[in-house]
């Protein structure tokens, strides 16, 4: 399925990243301590020709989200990983701990629809065209979800981005690919792997 939209601010989305993070809640009393979410290393990444480099786990949402996912992770603490080629190509993992398994399903539902919605409200600028496909959903752990934005600027830019959300239980992942280009150029197999990687690893 895929949707044409005309904006101007999705280019936050299919130019910036999203990134990775977790929010850390108390054990239950008398409950041992639940070890932390695992990161995705730079060789999980979709195969690049020059090599990924990861950067450190850091507190926070990177300002590259925080306009189509912000609002959503207000209530959490996030940490994140960010990830270069020595190209544009570039990625992000976020990670959030919600310990409730219901609300962490709540939250990731909403994570889906904040991809699309975020191509959808920015529609004043008509010097941007966007169109939103989805991927479907990959059979690892509680879930998780694949999606893409494609954005032409009116001067010639093109970019595409890959993004997924999955689920283990209370905890909560959120990957991000992009690069310039458009579905064809889209690792979407390779992809796919990696978000299956991401929430197999969690835990």
């Amino acid at each position: 399925m895929s949707t044409t939209i005309r904006t101007g601010v999705l280019a936050a989305l299919a130019v910036a990243g999203l990134t990775a993070g977790a929010a850390l809640t108390a054990a239950p009393a008398g409950a041992a301590p639940k070890a932390a979410p695992r990161f995705l290393t730079a060789s999980q990444l979709p195969p690049h020709p020059t090599g990924w480099t990861a950067g450190p786990v850091t507190d926070g949402v990177p300002v590259e989200l925080e306009y189509c996912f912000g609002e959503a992770l207000l209530a959490y603490d996030i940490r994140h990983r960010d990830f270069r080629t020595e190209l544009e190509t570039n990625a992000q993992q976020i990670v959030i701990v919600v310990g409730d398994s219901a609300k962490a399903e709540a939250l990731a539902r909403r994570l889906d629809r904040e991809v699309r919605r975020c191509a959808l409200r920015a529609g004043a600028d008509p010097e941007i065209e966007a169109e939103y496909r989805t991927y479907g959903t990959l059979p690892v752990e509680e879930g998780a979800r694949v999606h893409a934005v494609h954005t032409r600027a009116a001067w010639g830019a093109m970019d595409i981005d890959l993004t997924s959300v999955g689920r283990d239980g209370g905890t909560v992942t959120l990957v991000r690919w992009g690069q310039m280009g458009d579905f064809s150029d889209a690792p979407v197999k390779a992809f796919k792997k990696t978000t299956t990687t991401a929430v197999d690893k969690l835990y």
